[in-house]
């Protein structure tokens, strides 16, 4: 029955992104770690479901033993969502200081580096992964400073770089990456694009802020072309960490170019950018500081109201932008309950980083830890109204010395999920491909299936509404 899963896999795969159902929520939450070292590197995570399954689909040993540029710390990836080929390769980057993009087969195996620095100190500290409406790929380096906001620095880092891979499925010795410098220079981690076009990033230090650059020719291929880049604030600016209404102050006019009294520096390589760090500081364009916010997530309600999750890493929150109504709320943090004792979770939360959105909307928080600390949570807000009620151990790493990184739900298969296993001790980064469930049953189990699985869903351990 070998060749029929195959063939209604490639079916799945050609009918495009998927939504609403999932076993990746069907779980007993996790009391606790699994202890650092307790499972083989190739399988390292300790799962809340034992029925599920992990593999490593790629790892850092094989592409160097193929001569292959690769100096890992493998961090956030996507999948070609669009186009030709959408959903059949991997993308992830090098976040170290000679970065790197790898792109992975998944349909017929195997990883290729498609872009290197050319000397150390080019290009470093590639974290995002995004993937565009119109079909090419974001990254950002995660690194800025500059003498005002970092009084040892003597002069402005040449990097805090947007890029765009504008044909990210041609031969590596093709590929073209753009730097998109209309956006200001922060330390980049997260990306977003809401429904209205707006793009959403943040500046990954404490006392960071969230921004939104808003296109003149949203969906297109000129997007980064023209537009203005703003600042949130709340309230009046002053109160770190504040919540509720929120406004965006411009740092840029419509065109992008700094508006009078923005911070304007010239960096190591002789380019003049707009400081998007130092400028929120300054009194006429005050942003709300955050600490050390890092991933971002866009979840959309079946109405098409859209909430935006930021993660707050030093202070173990996320946060959750009501973009309709114009709020910031606190959607998880050490007070929330623990799924598994009824408690609030407390210090078990802790270093939250990376954040991903299953096709129910579920949301999902990974830790910044080294392995026998680091955990992956299951987030649960049943009423949508952007407060979790419960998070739950949805998974647990063993692995020495590294930390889960790149959470990434498949938008073409509801039980498919990739993560990555960044700068273990080993050296060996791994991407890890977890499946909920056989994506393509065998055809005496398909007839059930289509059926429904109704009978199975009240037996079912942990179901967020």
């Amino acid at each position: 029955m070998r060749k029929f899963a195959i063939t209604a896999a490639i079916l799945l795969w050609m009918a495009g992104p998927v939504s609403g159902q999932t076993n990746f929520d069907d779980f007993t939450p996790l009391v606790s770690n699994i202890p650092a070292g307790a499972l083989p590197e190739t399988a390292p995570f300790e799962l809340a479901n034992p029925l599920w399954k992990q593999e490593a689909i790629a790892q850092r040993s094989t592409q160097l033993s193929l001569g292959q540029f690769n100096t890992g710390t493998w961090d956030m990836q996507t999948v070609n969502e669009t186009g030709p080929d959408a959903g059949r390769y991997l993308f992830t980057g090098f976040e170290t200081y000679n970065a790197g993009i790898q792109r992975t087969d998944l349909v017929n195996g195997g990883t290729t580096t498609i872009f290197q620095s050319p000397a150390p100190n080019d290009f470093i500290a590639f974290d995002a992964s995004f993937w565009t409406p119109w079909g090419t790929y974001l990254t950002a380096e995660e690194s800025w400073s500059n003498p005002l906001s970092d009084p040892q620095t003597q002069t402005a880092s040449p990097y805090g770089r947007l890029f765009e891979i504008t044909n990210p499925l041609a031969d590596p010795a093709d590929i073209d990456i753009v730097h998109r410098d209309i956006l200001p220079r922060v330390s980049h981690e997260g990306l977003e694009l809401d429904a209205a076009g707006n793009f959403y990033f943040i500046d990954e230090r404490d006392g960071g802020h969230l921004y939104r650059y808003t296109s003149a020719t949203p969906d297109q291929p000129t997007f980064f072309d023209a537009g203005q880049t703003s600042v949130l604030r709340v309230g009046d600016g002053t109160v770190d960490r504040a919540t509720g209404a929120y406004e965006w102050i411009a740092l840029t006019d419509e065109a992008g170019n700094p508006l009078p009294g923005s911070v304007i520096v010239t960096d190591g390589n002789g380019l003049t950018a707009l400081d998007g760090r130092a400028t929120p500081n300054e009194a006429a364009f005050l942003g709300t500081n955050y600490n050390r916010p890092e991933d971002l997530e866009l979840r959309t309600l079946p109405g098409g109201e859209e909430f935006l999750f930021m993660a707050s890493t030093t202070n173990d929150e996320v946060y959750a932008l009501d973009l309709a109504a114009g709020e910031i709320i606190r959607f998880a943090d050490q007070t929330t309950i623990d799924a598994a004792t009824g408690l609030p979770v407390g210090s078990a939360f802790n270093n939250v980083d990376n954040l991903a959105v299953d096709a129910a909307g579920n949301i999902y928080i990974v830790e910044d830890q080294g392995g026998g600390a680091a955990d992956i949570w299951f987030a649960a807000d049943a009423d949508n109204d952007g407060v979790a009620e419960t998070v739950a151990r949805w998974a647990s790493i063993s692995t020495v010395g590294a930390e889960p990184s790149g959470l990434y739900f498949d938008p073409f298969d509801p039980n498919v999920a990739y993560v990555n296993i960044q700068h273990p001790s080993s050296g060996n980064d791994l991407t890890i491909r977890i499946t909920a469930a056989d994506a393509i049953p065998e055809p005496e189990t398909m007839a059930f299936l289509l059926m429904g699985l109704a009978g199975l869903a009240s037996a079912r351990r942990f179901r967020a509404a």
